[in-house]
């Protein structure tokens, strides 16, 4: 199952790193990044693959709250098939 996990906030050194730490640390394959900084803001989407997720779906969003309130960011994890339902006629 894929899912797109999003961060935005302030841009600081190790953003990236910790992300990816987390998605490793969960069993989370990360397919796809892209980043940009605009206007000194940070931010990125991943295409993930959660399909061998270690975790509930509520238990990973729980970390992901955990590391954006420790980073002070937002993080964001929305299954690609919430997407689909929305274009779906």
């Amino acid at each position: 199952m894929k899912a797109f996990i999003t961060v935005i906030g302030h841009d600081t050194v190790g953003v990236v790193a910790k992300v990816a730490g987390l998605c490793t640390e969960l069993n989370i394959n990360i397919e796809d990044v892209t980043q940009s900084i605009l206007q000194g803001m940070f931010a990125m989407i991943m295409l993930v693959d959660i399909s061998n997720c270690n975790v509930s779906h509520e238990e990973l969003h729980k970390r992901t709250d955990t590391l954006a309130a420790e980073m002070g960011m937002q993080i964001n994890v929305t299954r690609q098939e919430v997407f689909d339902a929305m274009h779906t006629i």
